[in-house]
């Protein structure tokens, strides 16, 4: 059984983890979250369950308007082969979360470490970021370095790397 937006919360504070969450109407795509900018301040998500050939499966989580190679990010993040987008069932089983749910908030339900995460390291340079809390009803506001607590705590030890295109960029110049 999933853990419930409720027991997350319930985790973050016995990590001693504070987050302030606004409760909203089910939001199911960036579209629809922008819709709430300058209500909640700081890095907003977009998050891609990915999987390779070899079954690895991915949590990618960048900036909300970044721009992704789908074609050529299994370059960046040691995948095994090209990737392409994970199935409900296997998103459901690892992360305890629907479609339209994706959030690294996830990783709290995926106690047999099948996923690796990767954060854009455009999206680390944000002080808070934002993530649903388990529902898409709800937004999470976390502090960047107690996010990272929080994965850690999990047992994922997030990889940040360039994955966006501006990220990329970045690191070019």
């Amino acid at each position: 059984m999933p853990v419930t937006p409720s027991a997350l919360h319930d985790y973050l504070k016995e990590l001693g983890i504070e987050v302030k969450t606004h409760t909203h109407p089910p939001l199911f795509t960036v579209e629809d979250s922008q819709k709430l900018r300058g209500e909640i301040p700081g890095g907003h998500t977009k998050n891609l369950f990915l999987k390779d050939k070899k079954d690895q499966f991915f949590l990618v989580t960048v900036d909300e308007e970044a721009v992704v190679d789908l074609k050529t990010i299994h370059h960046i993040i040691g995948a095994a082969s090209r990737v392409s987008f994970g199935k409900p069932e296997k998103l459901l089983e690892y992360l305890g979360v629907l479609p339209g749910s994706v959030t690294l908030f996830g990783v709290i339900n995926d106690t047999g470490h099948n996923v690796r995460v990767i954060i854009d390291s455009e999206l680390m340079q944000n002080d808070i970021i934002n993530c649903h809390p388990l529902t898409n009803e709800a937004t999470t506001s976390i502090r960047r370095d107690d996010l990272i607590q929080f994965l850690r705590s999990t047992g994922h030890e997030p990889q940040i790397l360039a994955v966006s295109e501006s990220a990329k960029a970045s690191m070019a110049v």
